[in-house]
């Protein structure tokens, strides 16, 4: 058996059982913040420093947390699919950087980075662990007031659509984990995968927005579900 060329994308939901706070579900970050506030270029040229500081908290929050068995099981996935021929595309709509923490060597990050500064004004991107302010100079044009968290904000275009767009039509089968299916363009993958009879399969604390557009459904926690199926999936590709 040919090992297969799979598309996994990742959302929230994957995070979630490594404290990181989601954003649409019951009690997420948008329910107890405005993102239109916090989120937005405007926001962030009308009062730069509050946005600074929500993210700035976000950022901490990311280093103290930790990749969970999900992200692992990924990793393994990715490994296993590379020794047996195929391939694993991993997408995330996440802007932490857990994947890359537990293993994961080539991650399409669509909403951005956290823990990468851009400056506005140049264009740069550079690593940022630490807090951003509206006093902080770009390294690569040393000018200041311009930097801002490598995310992509509401009114924003994603980024990698056009990679992303290659991979499901190359692939053989599209998972998606931890998703709303409701943020587009992302929701809208798993209809472009079936229009090329790709296969695809949901695994997911409960039901998305978009549940029955998959071919298969597996619910749960996604340390315990998203292992399971990444075994199954090496033990068919080595077989």
């Amino acid at each position: 058996m040919t090992a297969p060329n799979v598309v996994v994308l990742t959302g929230a939901g994957i995070s979630a059982e490594s404290g990181l706070g989601t954003f649409r579900d019951p009690g997420g970050l948008w329910e107890k913040f405005d993102p239109y506030e916090l989120a937005t270029p405007e926001a962030c040229a009308r009062d730069p420093a509050k946005v600074h500081a929500f993210y700035n908290l976000r950022r901490k929050d990311l280093i103290a947390s930790r990749p969970n068995a999900a992200h692992l099981a990924l990793a393994e996935l990715e490994r296993g699919l590379d020794a047996a021929g195929g391939r694993l595309t991993l997408v995330t709509q996440n802007i932490d950087d857990l994947h890359e923490r537990a293993g994961s060597p080539r991650v399409l990050h669509m909403h951005g980075e956290l823990l990468k500064a851009r400056c506005a004004r140049c264009g740069a991107t550079a690593r940022c662990d630490g807090d951003l302010s509206i006093n902080a100079a770009c390294a690569a044009c040393a000018r200041a007031g311009g930097l801002r968290p490598h995310v992509v904000w509401f009114g924003e275009f994603p980024f990698h659509l056009e990679e992303i767009a290659d991979a499901i039509a190359a692939a053989d089968l599209f998972a998606s984990i931890g998703t709303s299916g409701s943020v587009y363009p992302a929701a809208a993958f798993v209809s472009e995968a079936k229009a090329l009879d790709v296969r695809t399969v949901e695994l997911n604390l409960e039901p998305s927005d978009n549940a029955d557009v998959f071919d298969e459904r597996r619910y749960g926690a996604a340390s315990r579900i998203v292992p399971a199926w990444a075994e199954a999936m090496i033990s068919r590709a080595t077989t």
